[in-house]
């Protein structure tokens, strides 16, 4: 078994790293000084700035994996990206989780990375032209509406949200929650999940159609805190669908076809979160090993304590093991398909908050009160990181995949 990245692995890894610590790392307090006294919801300028050159350097879009040959029926759309693999990718994704706000300036950042992956793979030329075109480019942002706050949407065959035919329209009623990217203002574009046949089979009755967010009916009731944090300027909204009416053309692949596109959309999302958290966790390692040797306690540093000794030691394996299995699923995605590493995805789903969230808290605690401020970005990435044991599907859905895994391995 060979662990040695390739010269094209190494390749975009370091070019990547090279930019954030050329580009993005020195702007990083001026950032958040913009966010904290200017307007809020308003496109950060900074970010602005540096996306013409990190396209210009060639690293624009990198999530996109290789296309399959193309459909000679109609080849007139192509992606615009370096179409690295899953495997490619996880490595420059570690290097963006560094900075919670990096990824966007590679216009690879949530949810419109998944959104742009269902566009390509199940969009029609008409609405890749109107959506992704623009998304790829980085001209607008969009939204994926699933959640909904009056059922436990953990399953989703729980959703209530209509989507009725009604002639040449559809006519969609329903509230979703935790709609993320709804609050920045170039938001443009929803995808929303919801019943289109409610007498067809348990995983037949749910479609996904794209809902321009200027269309009547469609209103932001209000933006949701994170730990008290309101993740300004992107946000998470609560969103009211009421009699919202869009063209028929606007389903995405047929009626009752909503799990396959979630299926289809949800893995390479999960793992590109999971990729983004081990950059996290080193970015809190960090921080965490220099505050402890650069204080001192009873009579000597605090990095001499043996407590903080075990911490660091724990912490340094937990992300070399995650870091293998991240790297793993990823391979296996690449070489096998979504499907055959579900299992893979599923456990890094599980594992790489889990891991994160620990090392967190413990540099937190190094920092005592400073990390509970918002003087280091350990609080901040603390909450953003909780989240994501609710994102993509709990701890609990995955846990349950695993185990069933298990058992059909020692069942009779």
């Amino acid at each position: 078994m060979d662990f040695t990245l390739t010269a094209r692995q190494t390749h975009f890894r370091d070019r990547v790293r090279d930019f954030i610590a050329r580009e993005i790392a020195p702007r990083d307090h001026d950032y958040h000084v913009e966010i904290e006294r200017g307007d809020r919801w308003a496109p950060s300028t900074v970010i602005e700035a540096l996306k013409p050159k990190a396209r210009a350097a060639g690293l624009w879009n990198l999530f996109m994996p290789p296309a399959p040959a193309i459909d000679p029926v109609d080849d007139r759309f192509r992606f615009e990206g370096e179409q690295l693999t899953n495997l490619e990718y996880a490595l420059c994704a570690e290097e963006m989780g560094r900075f919670h706000w990096a990824s966007e300036v590679f216009n690879c950042s949530a949810p419109d990375t998944g959104n742009m992956e269902v566009l390509e793979r199940y969009g029609t030329f008409e609405q890749k032209e109107r959506w992704l075109r623009p998304l790829m480019h980085g001209e607008i942002r969009s939204a994926f509406l699933m959640t909904e706050p009056a059922v436990a949407s953990s399953d989703a065959t729980n959703i209530e949200t209509s989507i009725r035919r009604d002639g040449d329209s559809y006519v969609i009623n329903g509230r979703k929650w935790w709609s993320s990217g709804t609050g920045d203002p170039r938001c443009k574009i929803a995808i929303v999940m919801g019943k289109t046949d409610t007498e067809a089979k348990r995983h037949q009755q749910q479609s996904m159609i794209l809902v321009p967010l200027d269309t009547p009916g469609v209103r932001i009731e209000r933006m949701l805190g994170v730990y008290g944090y309101d993740h300004a300027p992107h946000g998470h909204g609560e969103v009211v669908l009421e009699n919202v009416r869009v063209p028929a053309d606007n389903l995405l692949l047929g009626e009752g076809r909503g799990f396959e596109i979630a299926q289809g959309r949800l893995g390479p999302g999960r793992i590109h979160h999971c990729m983004r958290t081990i950059g996290t966790a080193e970015m809190a390692i960090e921080l965490m090993a220099k505050r402890l040797m650069s204080r001192t306690a009873f009579g000597k540093r605090i990095a001499d304590h043996s407590i903080w000794e075990q911490r660091i030691a724990r912490a340094r394996i937990d992300i070399e093991m995650t870091r293998l299995l991240c790297l793993k699923a990823a391979d296996m995605m690449d070489r096998a398909g979504n499907k055959a590493a579900q299992l893979e995805i599923a456990m890094i789903k599980v594992q790489a908050p889990t891991m994160a969230l620990q090392l967190l808290d413990d540099a937190i605690q190094a920092h005592g009160g400073m990390g509970v401020s918002q003087d280091t970005p350990l609080a901040a990435a603390w909450a953003g990181l909780r989240t994501l044991r609710f994102a993509d599907g709990p701890d609990e859905v995955h846990n349950r995949a695993i185990a069933r895994a298990e058992f059909g391995r020692h069942g009779a």
